[in-house]
C-alpha cells in the first residue's frame, strides 16, 4: 500500500509539473502577443479550486492531472474571424484576429516549454551531479553470442557505438536502443585490453529487439557488464539451499561444468531449472567444493514456474565492485553544463520521434506504449532512487510530451500548426468542414492510443 501511495503521489506531482509548464508556455506567449486569456486550467474534471487573478484570468485546478488547457478570447472562431461575435473594442485581443505567425507561436509555445524544461533539468543534473558511471569495459562475453562471433573479448572497452562516443555503460545502452527494430550492422569501436590501437567490430542485426517490451540490448548481444559476484550472504532455514549444503560466504563458481558470470547469471540458472538436479561448484575457505542443489518449483503471477533455492546475495559497496580505473566522473560548471544539456535534449527528442516512426511502420512493438499506470510505477521507483534519477525521468517525459504534441494530429498542437501552415499557403483558413473531420479523426486516434496504453499497463500487471 505504501508503494501504491508513493506511486500515486509521484504521478500527480510529475504530471502536474509537465502539464503546468506546457500550458504556461501557451499562456505566456499568448499574453506577450496581446491575446486576452480567459481561463488557465490544470487538470480535467470538475474544478477543485477556482479563483480570479489580478489579471482577470480565471485559474482552475481540477482533480484529473492528465492534461489542461488555456482558453483565449476568440479561440473557437479561427475559421470565421471576420464574423466572430466579439465586440469591436476587444477584437485586437482576440486569438482569431491575430496574425497567423502569432497564432502559430502561441500554439507551438506549449511543446517548446516542455523542451526548455528538459534542458533546464539536464542542466541542473549536470551542474549538481555531473556524469557518473562505470566505464564500458566488457566483463565477459557469452559463448557463441553475437558479440563473441564478432570478436569482442573480455577486457575490451566500448568507446563508441555507431560512431557516437560512449563514456559509461548508460551511453552504450541508449545508443544501442536507438537501433531497435532495425536491420543491418551495429558498429562498435573497441579499445582492446591487449593493444594500444582501436579496432572496429560489426555485429549483424535483423529486426533487432523489435518485439521486446523490456529490451536489454547489451545482454541480448551476449555482453556481460559489471556483475555482482555470486557470493552467498545467508540461506533461509529449511530451504533447498540449506538442504543442498550451501553456506554463508560460499561463492558460486560454476553450474554443471559451466562458469557462473555473477549473481544475475546464477539467479537466471536457478529460475530456469525448477526441480532439476544441479552440480554446483563453490569456493569455500580457499578450496572448491561440489554440491548438489535442486531448485524448488514456484508458480509465478503469470502462471509460469520458476526455480527458487532460498539464498541471499552478499552486498558489496560501489568501491568494492568497480575498480578505481573504471570509475568515470565528469563535473561541469554553470556554463559548461549548458552544452551537454542541449545535446541530451536533442538526442532524446530524436530518439522519441524515431521510436514513434518505428511503431507506426511496425519495426518495434506498440506494446512499448506506456500509460498512466506504468508512468506512476516508474515515477514512484525513480523518486526512491534519488533526486537525480527522478529528474532524469521527468526530463525524458517532458521531451516525450513535447514531441508527441508536435505530431500533425488534429486536437494536438501539431494538428493546429498544420492547419495554420496550410492557411499560410492557401491564404485562407482551412474549411470548417475539413477541420470537423480532422477533429473526429484526431479524437479517434488519441482515444485509441490511450486505450492501447492502458491495456499495455494492465497486461504488464497481470
Amino acid at each position: 500500500m505504501l508503494q501504491i501511495f508513493i506511486s500515486l503521489i509521484a504521478l500527480i506531482v510529475t504530471l502536474g509539473i509537465l502539464v503546468t509548464i506546457h500550458e504556461f508556455g501557451h499562456f505566456w506567449v499568448a499574453r506577450r502577443c496581446g491575446v486576452k486569456v480567459l481561463r488557465f486550467s490544470i487538470g480535467f474534471g470538475k474544478a477543485a479550486k477556482t479563483w480570479i487573478g489580478k489579471d482577470g484570468v480565471e485559474y482552475v485546478i481540477a482533480p484529473i492531472p492528465l492534461g489542461g488547457y488555456v482558453k483565449m478570447l476568440g479561440q473557437e472562431d479561427t475559421t470565421v474571424p471576420e464574423s466572430a461575435e466579439i465586440p469591436a473594442s476587444q477584437k485586437h485581443m482576440s486569438f482569431a484576429h491575430k496574425p497567423i505567425w502569432q497564432r502559430m507561436a502561441i500554439v507551438a509555445a506549449g511543446p517548446i516549454a516542455n523542451f526548455l524544461l528538459a534542458i533546464f533539468v539536464y542542466w541542473i543534473i549536470n551542474l549538481g551531479y555531473g556524469v557518473n558511471g562505470v566505464a564500458p569495459v566488457v566483463n565477459g562475453v557469452v559463448e557463441d553470442s553475437p558479440a563473441a562471433r564478432a570478436g569482442l573479448m573480455e577486457g575490451d572497452e566500448i568507446v563508441a557505438v555507431d560512431g557516437e562516443p560512449t563514456v559509461i555503460w548508460q551511453h552504450v545502452t541508449l545508443q544501442m536502443l536507438s537501433r531497435m527494430g532495425e536491420t543491418g550492422f551495429l558498429e562498435l569501436t573497441i579499445d582492446p585490453a591487449d593493444s594500444a590501437s582501436l579496432r572496429e567490430l560489426q555485429i549483424p542485426i535483423s529486426g533487432w529487439l523489435g518485439g521486446e517490451t523490456e529490451p536489454n540490448p547489451v545482454r541480448d548481444l551476449g555482453i556481460v557488464q559489471l556483475e555482482i559476484p555470486a557470493r552467498i550472504a545467508d540461506v533461509i532455514p529449511g530451504s533447498r539451499a540449506e538442504a543442498g549444503g550451501l553456506q554463508s560466504g560460499d561463492e558460486i563458481l560454476g553450474v554443471n561444468g559451466q562458469p557462473v558470470r555473477g549473481w544475475s547469471h546464477w539467479v537466471e540458472l536457478i529460475r530456469n531449472n525448477p526441480e532439476l538436479s544441479l552440480d554446483v561448484t563453490v569456493q569455500r575457505a580457499g578450496s572448491q567444493t561440489l554440491l548438489q542443489l535442486r531448485p524448488e518449483a514456484v508458480e509465478q503471477a503469470d502462471g509460469s514456474v520458476a526455480g527458487r533455492i532460498g539464498a541471499y546475495v552478499q552486498e558489496m559497496s560501489y568501491a568494492e565492485l568497480v575498480p578505481a580505473e573504471h570509475q568515470r566522473e565528469i563535473r561541469y560548471g554553470a556554463l559548461s553544463a549548458i552544452g551537454p544539456a542541449l545535446t541530451e535534449t536533442w538526442d532524446k527528442s530524436v530518439f522519441v520521434l524515431d521510436s514513434v516512426k518505428k511503431m507506426i511502420i511496425g519495426l518495434i512493438s506498440v506494446k512499448n506504449i506506456n500509460g498512466p499506470i506504468t508512468i506512476a510505477q516508474v515515477a514512484g521507483e525513480t523518486a526512491t532512487y534519488g533526486l537525480d534519477v527522478y529528474l532524469g525521468f521527468l526530463a525524458l517525459l517532458s521531451i516525450s510530451l513535447g514531441v508527441l504534441n508536435l505530431l500533425p494530429i488534429p486536437v494536438l498542437d501539431g494538428g493546429h500548426l498544420l492547419y495554420y501552415a496550410i492557411e499560410a499557403v492557401i491564404r485562407r483558413p482551412v474549411p470548417e468542414r475539413i477541420q470537423a473531420w480532422g477533429l473526429q479523426l484526431g479524437l479517434l486516434i488519441i482515444s485509441g492510443i490511450m486505450v492501447l496504453a492502458i491495456y499495455n499497463d494492465v497486461s504488464r500487471i497481470l
